[in-house]
């Protein structure tokens, strides 16, 4: 008898979608995008530190809303980004510049609503947020609040263009538009509050001409016809229903999920505010350094919903699963290193940011426990949750996120503070608590895959 030939046919190993080589072409910059980002509010807080407790606790405040704010609209633009990324990878182009034009659309009529409202409504929301701060908080928080308002178009036209760069991969140019911004910024900050003497109004007025520029040059460069998502002739967009709608589905409950997220930071910055002027410092610098240890695996975390929605659009799932569990590892490398980098700088950060003694020792004691506690349990808290909505998993992560803030984060930091009198501290204890409980949630959903069952487009 003869021998059957072995006719087994070995099938080539499918390259992944996204090497180390891809990755790092799209993480680092929107990792450094991210940090640049934070860097606005920053640099305001630094600048304006020399004036006082009052400017710089007024610039505090103020940035608790703009963060509000911008996160609803960085959710709509993710919302774009998750569609856009989708429709490439499937290679439907043309529905995917359609996603992007509609994304623009809905976004700034959005952006010039909320702008209108806070214009109007200056005042009386500033008062409803903090209460009856000192009367030179409130004068400069005004100000600060008007340009900031004025901004906020600017802000989300940014935002999109961003987020429809990082859909089609390309993270470098916004972050090069973020370095010229935090240029301009720092350069006209320092020439407007230490040249010019114009206080907050020339600290704001630096931080909206920056983000006005970021908005023309990333809206300029949308017109490049070579793109794979070109934008140009915006005036000739009309809305369609459908595509919004999809692009919505996405971005509200992460809006919901983000803007309670820091809408949770403003009702605890209520509690705060009665401390009085040393702990409202001492909790806005420590804001910023929490912030700071953060923010590059937050841009992980960014573009995992580029790579998370890629693949899933090309029908990987397997690859998606991969990817997210690579990113956390990344992330948990990154977060370890800033907190160990911030815990070294925040005495040097405090002292040149002329604070006094009070609020200084303050600062420095909390941060001494974020940087304990954020590298256990942070990572699979937030870093998870990005590509579960890229996948289309928003309203589990919207309904987990905005429990556990408002139960852990701002229920507990306010008895803690309002009842045991434990000072800013109890602020950091209730966010530990809603890290801990997110992260062993984020942890057992995405293990069970049910996040997979759903369809995007």
């Amino acid at each position: 008898m003869k021998k059957r030939k072995n006719t087994t046919v070995v099938r080539p190993v499918q390259p992944r979608l996204f090497d180390n080589k891809k990755l790092a072409a799209l993480l680092i910059p929107l990792a450094l995008d991210q940090l640049l980002n934070s860097f606005m509010g920053t640099v305001d807080t630094l600048v304006v530190s020399n004036l006082g407790s009052a400017a710089i606790s007024a610039v505090s405040l103020v940035d608790s809303i703009n963060v509000l704010v911008v996160q609803a609209f960085f959710a709509l633009a993710s919302g774009g980004t998750v569609i856009c990324s989708h429709y490439l990878g499937c290679k439907k182009e043309n529905h995917a510049r359609e996603a992007a034009r509609q994304l623009v659309f809905i976004t700034f009529i959005l952006s010039l609503i909320i702008a209108g409202a806070c214009l109007v409504l200056n005042r009386p929301i500033l008062k409803l947020i903090f209460g009856d701060v000192e009367a030179a908080v409130m004068k400069n928080a005004r100000i600060y609040f008007f340009f900031s308002a004025v901004s906020y178009p600017f802000i989300a036209l940014y935002d999109d263009g961003s987020s429809i760069l990082r859909a089609q991969e390309n993270s470098r140019l916004p972050m090069l538009i973020s370095v010229w911004a935090n240029v301009l910024n720092l350069v006209l900050n320092l020439v407007f509050v230490w040249v010019f003497h114009w206080g907050v109004v020339g600290s704001a007025s630096a931080t909206m001409l920056a983000r006005i520029f970021s908005m023309a040059v990333v809206t300029y460069k949308l017109r490049n016809p070579g793109l794979e998502i070109p934008l140009r002739n915006y005036f000739s967009i009309r809305p369609d229903w459908k595509e919004i709608k999809r692009i919505l589905h996405i971005g509200i409950p992460s809006g919901v999920e983000n803007s309670m997220f820091q809408f949770g930071k403003l009702a605890i910055q209520s509690t705060v505010s009665l401390m009085g002027t040393a702990a409202i410092a001492a909790q806005g610098m420590t804001n910023i350094i929490e912030n700071l240890n953060g923010i590059l695996a937050m841009g992980v975390g960014v573009g995992l919903m580029t790579v998370v929605g890629e693949s899933l659009g090309a029908g990987r799932r397997e690859e998606a699963v991969y990817y997210i569990k690579k990113l956390c590892i990344i992330s948990e490398i990154i977060v370890a290193a800033s907190c160990l980098v911030m815990y070294a700088l925040v005495r040097p950060i405090t002292h040149f940011g002329g604070m006094e003694p009070v609020s200084a020792k303050m600062c420095i004691f909390m941060v001494t426990w974020i940087t304990i506690v954020k590298p256990l349990v942070w990572v699979m808290a937030f870093i998870p949750a990005y590509g579960l909505r890229a996948a289309g998993d928003v309203k589990f992560s919207m309904t987990v996120s905005v429990l556990s803030m408002w139960l852990c984060r701002v229920t507990l930091a306010m008895i803690l503070a309002r009842v045991f009198h434990m000072g800013p501290m109890a602020v950091w204890i209730g966010m530990f608590t809603d890290w801990t409980i997110r992260c062993v949630i984020f942890t057992i959903r995405f293990k069970n895959r049910k996040w997979l069952n759903h369809q995007v487009i």
